[in-house]
């Protein structure tokens, strides 16, 4: 039962929350495995410079700009917080 009133560490607990989570879904989409020597979205040759660079890379610059603004949207909020924290 919610009694009105955080714990004294529930904005460092939400902090943390929030960290855990953007670390959990970057380390989720970093690239796995070998790189491929052409874009998976529009078959354009990978450089071997980046393919050394990046390893596991399956996307071109061009490609992986894209799909890095599509990310930029990404709010970014944590939304577990307590019941308690959002009645003070």
């Amino acid at each position: 039962m919610a009694t009105g009133w955080a714990g004294d560490t529930a904005v460092q607990d939400q902090i943390d929350a929030t960290v855990d989570d953007a670390v959990k879904r970057a380390r989720s989409r970093m690239a796995k495995g070998p790189s491929l020597e052409r874009c998976e979205e529009c078959e354009r040759p990978i450089p071997e410079a980046r393919r050394k660079a990046v390893p596991g890379v399956r996307l071109c610059v061009s490609c992986q700009e894209a799909a890095d603004r599509e990310d930029a949207s990404f709010a970014g909020y944590n939304r577990r917080g307590s019941k308690d924290s959002q009645l003070r």
